[in-house]
C-alpha cells in the first residue's frame, strides 16, 4: 500500500512538473517600449538607457527607449498606465511618480494604486 502511495504521489509531481514547460508562453516575441518619463540627458535618461541595453542581450529583442517628458513625470506614466497590459510597454519610474505627484498636483491623469 504504502509504496502504491508512493508510485501515485511521484507520477502527480512528474506530471505537475513537465507539464509546466508545455504552458510556458515565449517572452518577449517582439520590440518592448521602454518608456522615461523624462527628457533626454538627464540621469533618468542614462540609467533607462542603461537598463535597456542590459534587457535587450538578456532577451534577446529590442528594447526601445522612448522619453516622454514633462509634468514632473506624469506625461510617461500616463502613457504606461493607459497602455494594454500585455508587458510590452515598462516605465522607469522612480518614487516621485507613483509616491510625491499624487501629493504636489491635484488631480493625476493616473491613479498611482489602481493603475
Amino acid at each position: 500500500m504504502r509504496t502504491g502511495a508512493m508510485r501515485i504521489l511521484a507520477c502527480a509531481v512528474l506530471a505537475i512538473a513537465l507539464s509546466g514547460e508545455s504552458l510556458a508562453q515565449q517572452y518577449p516575441t517582439k520590440p518592448i517600449r521602454f518608456i522615461v518619463p523624462f527628457a533626454p540627458g538627464g540621469g533618468v535618461d542614462l540609467i533607462g538607457r542603461t537598463i535597456a541595453q542590459k534587457l535587450n542581450e538578456a532577451w534577446g529583442q529590442p528594447v526601445v527607449v522612448d522619453n516622454r517628458g514633462g509634468g514632473g513625470g506624469n506625461i510617461g506614466t500616463d502613457m504606461v498606465a493607459k497602455a494594454p497590459p500585455d508587458g510590452y510597454t515598462l516605465l522607469m519610474g522612480y518614487v516621485g511618480n507613483l509616491a510625491i505627484n499624487p501629493f504636489l498636483f491635484k488631480r493625476l491623469p493616473y491613479d498611482p494604486v489602481r493603475d
